[in-house]
């Protein structure tokens, strides 16, 4: 189903958990007093988008370096200027979670119900972001509402043993359900309100999460490899996305939501970001297709004489540069920018591809990356192979019966160029991208290519694997702010300062000496 924007302007007024207490206010009797779980589920599984894809330098995907700005006007690449200074909870979400629980068991639904297995889930994604951005948070005293104003932090472990617990917890309800062939779940827009997609998104979920915790593999409370194994070794019990068509992902529509690059903002848009070397630089080395997906050549370098089709013609931006250069050099063309034919060409972003929340070919890397590691039994090899596929055939990268594709390169502030064709079984067989091993070269491997399949997609997932692992190794300098570093977390929101100072002082100090910067070390980079 396509997804769409829907404002729920009520929904605030019946959150739980908020500091103020609303049965001392004069009740409106015009306003609801209850709201159906479906229109909140609605509300809550579009909101899981706000982080993903084309949200330009000050967000996501410039934060893991797939974008470059160039015009000082519309914010810098600066860390230290963006979204992990100033930045909120995400409490108000898991108070309309709560509700959500609370108004099936109003409607009727017993204990175990599709909404209950959904708020495991939702309660799981949403403590999970919190505690990867900024560490210690309250958890288990969170959400009680006037009860509890001011809640205790827990440490970033406990938090996770919480996140592990609901996600199981939510695996196994939807088994139950599944089982009794229950079909009362609605408001799903994303995966037609399947129970079976549902349960194969957790268990995909469960295991990003375990990945993200490979610093703690040998903790004993986590249990992570013990737990990877069990869902990798186990599929009926613990069934996983088996292709693209099991993607938890958000398709835009020119009805409701346009796609956020589109022929009204092109021209707005196009001239002020440009791909970035990060990223450019490991597709150019690796002769990857990919290049033509997300860039247009260097406007130079085809003045130069070099062909649309020469991977070399293709330049990013280096995100350590200062705005001023940044900017003369994007002015004299010698960036590429983004292929416009791609993403600039219509309102629903039918020309493009949808915007992966959790999706499979992070799965394939995932599984991988965990059988490099001895977590489980398999081939990496397999594994590996497939993400690079799922990446690609998600593009629109599919080799046809001749053994080749051709894909669509152009830039509407310059002349289009044409097609190129491309070959994903060629790519597979170069020897530079060949499996190396379950060694440290594989490994490498592994997360260069999950960097790379996470083009514009997963919200900050690149970011975090690249600050778990340090591959790829992202550009520095005077142009990133922060001192010349990548930050290791995100600043708590401001308000928590006053809000909940007590534990928010007490926090900081035992994590960080009491220094709420950026660059505080997390437990579970350690």
């Amino acid at each position: 189903m396509k997804s769409s924007k829907i404002i729920i302007a009520f929904l605030v007024l019946i959150v739980l958990g908020s500091c103020q207490d609303f049965d001392t206010l004069v009740k409106n009797p015009n306003l609801p007093t209850s709201v159906p779980p479906s229109l909140l589920l609605t509300g809550l599984l579009n909101g899981l988008n706000e982080e993903n894809a084309w949200d330009g330098i000050q967000g996501s995907q410039g934060a893991a370096q797939f974008w470059i700005g160039n015009y000082t006007y519309y914010g810098t690449n600066n860390y230290d200027q963006g979204p992990f200074i100033g930045s909120s909870f995400n409490y108000l979400k898991l108070q309309n979670v709560v509700q959500m629980e609370a108004e099936a068991l109003r409607a009727g639904g017993a204990d175990v119900n599709p909404y209950s297995a959904m708020g495991k889930f939702l309660r799981a994604y949403h403590f999970n972001l919190m505690l990867q951005k900024y560490g210690d948070i309250p958890v288990t005293k969170a959400l009680q509402g006037p009860a509890a104003p001011t809640p205790d932090y827990d440490t970033q472990k406990a938090g996770f043993v919480e996140v592990l617990k609901w996600l199981d917890q939510s695996n196994a309800e939807f088994a139950q359900l599944i089982a009794k062939a229950d079909a009362s779940l609605t408001g799903d827009v994303f995966l037609g309100n399947s129970l079976t997609k549902w349960q194969k998104v957790v268990n995909s979920f469960t295991l990003r999460v375990l990945i993200s915790l490979s610093k703690k593999e040998a903790d004993t409370d986590l249990n992570i490899k013990q737990k990877f194994a069990n869902i990798v070794n186990n599929p009926s019990q613990y069934p996983v996305m088996s292709g693209l068509a099991d993607n938890l992902q958000y398709t835009y529509n020119a009805q409701f939501n346009n796609y956020p690059k589109n022929p009204g903002s092109r021209g707005f848009d196009i001239a002020r970001e440009n791909v970035a070397s990060t990223f450019l630089d490991i597709t150019t080395s690796l002769n990857d297709p990919r290049t033509f997906i997300a860039a247009s050549p260097a406007p130079a370098q085809i003045a130069a004489g070099k062909s649309y089709t020469d991977f070399s013609a293709y330049v990013g931006a280096n995100a350590g540069d200062d705005m001023g250069t940044l900017g003369v050099n994007a002015q004299a063309g010698k960036y590429s920018f983004v292929n416009a034919l791609r993403y600039y060409a219509t309102y629903d972003g039918s020309s493009a591809e949808p915007a992966i929340i959790i999706g499979y070919p992070e799965l394939c890397f995932n599984i991988a990356e965990g059988i490099n590691r001895g977590w489980a039994t398999g081939s990496a090899s397999t594994w590996y192979n497939n993400g690079i596929k799922a990446s690609m055939n998600h593009l629109g990268i599919i080799d046809g019966a001749s053994g080749t594709t051709t894909i669509k390169v152009g830039n509407n502030l310059y002349v289009p160029y044409g097609d190129v064709t491309v070959s994903v079984s060629g790519y597979l067989a170069q020897p530079s991208v060949q499996y190396k091993g379950d060694n440290a070269n594989g490994l490498n491997q592994i997360l260069t290519q999950k960097y790379l399949a996470f083009w514009q997609n997963s919200n900050w997932e690149a970011f975090f694997n690249m600050r778990r692992t340090g591959v790829p190794a992202f550009q520095t300098g005077v142009g990133t702010g922060n001192g010349g570093k990548i930050p290791a977390r995100w600043q708590y929101p401001f308000s928590e300062a006053t809000a909940n100072a007590e534990h928010y002082k007490a926090s900081v100090q035992n994590q960080f000496g009491g220094a709420d910067n950026l660059n505080g070390l997390l437990w579970i980079n350690k």
